[in-house]
């Protein structure tokens, strides 16, 4: 049961490195745009997520505190990336502080996962 959970982990920080490289790539990249694969990278990492947030094949107790934080966090990071899309679809640009504020909120969940036992 751990190495499913290992490989759920795995899955969960794939779908962190498909939405925070395809950020990285648009903000680098000069174009500052919303993608669908940011989309995808969020939801693999959303269900992912959900997944681990159950309590099976653990031998120890979850911290419910930080993984409704991480979240909260998630579901911002969702609703930035509908308005950039929303934004873009109607021929508008994607306003700078949503657009950083989904890099940055990206790597605060993942400073999260890590930091936060």
């Amino acid at each position: 049961m751990e190495i499913l959970r290992h490989i759920v982990v795995f899955i969960h920080l794939i779908g962190f490195a498909v939405l925070f490289g395809a950020w990285a790539a648009q903000a680098f990249g000069g174009k500052r745009q919303i993608t669908r694969i940011m989309d995808y990278g969020l939801a693999i990492a959303g269900v992912a997520g959900l997944a681990l947030a159950a309590p099976w094949g653990i031998e120890y107790d979850l911290n419910y505190v930080k993984i409704g934080v991480k979240l909260v966090v998630l579901l911002i990071i969702g609703a930035l990336l509908g308005i950039g899309s929303a934004r873009q679809k109607r021929g508008a640009a994607v306003p700078p502080a949503v657009f950083w504020l989904i890099g940055i909120l990206a790597l605060l969940n993942a400073g999260l996962a890590v930091i936060w036992r």
